[in-house]
C-alpha cells in the first residue's frame, strides 16, 4: 500500500503522480467511500487556495465525492483555516483543502479536517489510503451525491475572526501593512482589520493564478518591510498562500517570527492567567534563545516533531491553549482549532494595544540564539543515521558548540530536502559548523 499522506496532507508537482486529475477523482471517491460506510448522509465542504490548478482538482474532487454518493459544498477560494472553521459551522463530515500551502504555483495538495475542524488522525488516513487501493466503483445513479455552492462562506469567516479579538477595544491607533502573499486572503484580510479600526494598506492582494508566494507573503518578507519603513507604518504583516502561517514586521523593517510572536502572546496570556497549564508547545526548531525564555518565566515548554499537526496532537494530550512553529504556524486552541494566520496577528495586536508597548518592544523581551538553516536538495533518500561523514561531522560540532548551541538534521516532509540547521550564541560558529554539516551531504 503506497503512503500518500506526508506531514501535512498530499502534496507535490503539478501533473506528476499523485498530483494529477484522475488520482484526485479516485481520492475524492476513496474520502467519500470511508465516509460513506462511517456516517449517514455524509457532506464535505471543498475550498482552494487561488493557485491556478485548483479548478482542475476542485472538479475531480468533486466528482469523485458525488459518485460515492457524499454530497458537496463548494466554498471557492478560502483560507486552510477558514475551512476547518467552516466544516463545524456548515455541519460537513469532512473539510477539503486543495493547497500546497507555501509552495509556488506548480505545487499543489490536498488537506483534510474532521467535523471538529482538526486533520484527520492517523487511522484515517490509512483508511483512506487502503482504499485507494481498491477498484473504483461508483453508487447507483440514485444515490449519486449532489453539489451546492455555499454563497455566505466569506462573511462568516471574517465576522469569525473579528469575534476572536477583544470587543472592548480597536486598532484606530495602528497603521498596518498586510501582505496576502497573492493568495486565500486576498479578499479577506483587509476587512477584518480595518473592520476593526486599523489604518490597512494592501500588498500583494492580485492573484492570477501564477503569482501565489512568488517573492511575498511569509516565507519572503522583504516586500513587506521595504513598505512598512517607506510608509512609515506601525508594522507589517504576512501571510502564506493558503494563510495558515504568519509573521510580522516591526516599524524598524525587522522581521519577527513564529518563535517570537507565540512568546509574546504566552507572556501576555500567563499575566493575564489564560495560559493554560502554563504551557506552551512547540517543534525540535523552536529557538533555543525562546525556550530559554520561557524557562525564566516559569512556563513549561514541550517540543514536538515538525509540523503543526504534531504540535496539534501535543497540546490536546498537554492540555494547552498555545502551541506554534518558527515557520509561523501558530495555534490559539481557545480561539480556534488550526494554525491561522489571521487569528493569530489578532492576538498579537491585542497584546500591543493593550500594553502600550511597540511590537519592536515586545520582540525584545525575548532573544533569540543566532540560527542557520541550509536546505540540502537530494536526488534519493538518505539514511541520516548511518551516514558515517555527518555522524562524525556532527560529533565535531556539537562539542565545539557545547551547551549554548545544538543541531537538528532532520528530512523534510514535504520535498526532497535534507534541512540541517544549527544554533548557538556565536554566529560565525554557528554558520561555519551548518556548512561543515551540509557539506557532507553534497
Amino acid at each position: 500500500m503506497v503512503n500518500y499522506f506526508g506531514t501535512d496532507g498530499i502534496r507535490g508537482k503539478v501533473g506528476i503522480e499523485p498530483i494529477t486529475a484522475d488520482f484526485f477523482l479516485k481520492l475524492g471517491w476513496a474520502v467519500g467511500s470511508v465516509l460513506a460506510q462511517k456516517n449517514k448522509n455524509p457532506s464535505v465542504v471543498i475550498g482552494k487556495d487561488t493557485r491556478v490548478s485548483g479548478y482542475l482538482f476542485e472538479s475531480a474532487l468533486e466528482a469523485g465525492f458525488l459518485s460515492a454518493g457524499v454530497d458537496v459544498g463548494l466554498l471557492g477560494p478560502m483560507p486552510t483555516p477558514a475551512i476547518a472553521y467552516l466544516t463545524q459551522t456548515y455541519g460537513a463530515t469532512v473539510g477539503v483543502v486543495i493547497s500546497a500551502s507555501h509552495n509556488h504555483f506548480q505545487d499543489n495538495g490536498v488537506k483534510f479536517f474532521s467535523n471538529k475542524g482538526f486533520k484527520l488522525s492517523d487511522q484515517d488516513q490509512k483508511d483512506i489510503e487502503k482504499r485507494l487501493s481498491e477498484p473504483m466503483v461508483s453508487v447507483t445513479s440514485e444515490n449519486i451525491g449532489k453539489a451546492i455552492r455555499h454563497e455566505q462562506s466569506l462573511g462568516r469567516y471574517i465576522d469569525f475572526c473579528k469575534h476572536t479579538f477583544d470587543k472592548d477595544i480597536d486598532l484606530s491607533s495602528l497603521s498596518i501593512v498586510v501582505d496576502c502573499a497573492n493568495g486565500a486572503t486576498y479578499h479577506i484580510a483587509k476587512d477584518v482589520f480595518s473592520e476593526l479600526g486599523a489604518n490597512t494598506t494592501l500588498i500583494h492582494n492580485q492573484p492570477d493564478g501564477f503569482n501565489i508566494n512568488l517573492g511575498c507573503g511569509a516565507t519572503n518578507t522583504h516586500s513587506l518591510q521595504q513598505t512598512v519603513l517607506e510608509k512609515k507604518c506601525d508594522l507589517g504583516i504576512a501571510f502564506d498562500g493558503d494563510g495558515d502561517r504568519l509573521m510580522m514586521v516591526d516599524s524598524k523593517g525587522d522581521k519577527i517570527d513564529g518563535d517570537e510572536l507565540v512568546f509574546i502572546i504566552a507572556k501576555a496570556w500567563q499575566a493575564q492567567n489564560r495560559l493554560k497549564n502554563n504551557t506552551v508547545v512547540g517543534t525540535k526548531m523552536t529557538n533555543l534563545g525562546v525556550r530559554h525564555g520561557y524557562k525564566d518565566l516559569g512556563i513549561d515548554f514541550i517540543e514536538t516533531d515538525v509540523g503543526d499537526r504534531f504540535v496539534m496532537q501535543q497540546m490536546q494530550k498537554s492540555n494547552a491553549v498555545l502551541g506554534g512553529e518558527s515557520s509561523g504556524h501558530i495555534i490559539c486552541l481557545e480561539q480556534t482549532t488550526s494554525g491561522d494566520g489571521i487569528i493569530a496577528a489578532l492576538q498579537v495586536l491585542e497584546v500591543l494595544v493593550k500594553s502600550g508597548k511597540t511590537l519592536n518592544a515586545l520582540k525584545s523581551e525575548v532573544q533569540k540564539y543566532p540560527q542557520v538553516l541550509i536546505n540540502v536538495k537530494t536526488k534519493e533518500k538518505i539514511d541520516l543515521p548511518q551516514h558515517q561523514a555527518l555522524q562524525k561531522a556532527r560529533l565535531e560540532v556539537e562539542t565545539s558548540l557545547g551547551e549554548v548551541g545544538r543541531v537538528l538534521i532532520r528530512a523534510s516532509g514535504t520535498e526532497p530536502l535534507i534541512r540541517v540547521m544549527v544554533e548557538g550564541k556565536d554566529l560565525d560558529l554557528v554558520q561555519e559548523s551548518a556548512e561543515k554539516l551540509a557539506a557532507t551531504l553534497i
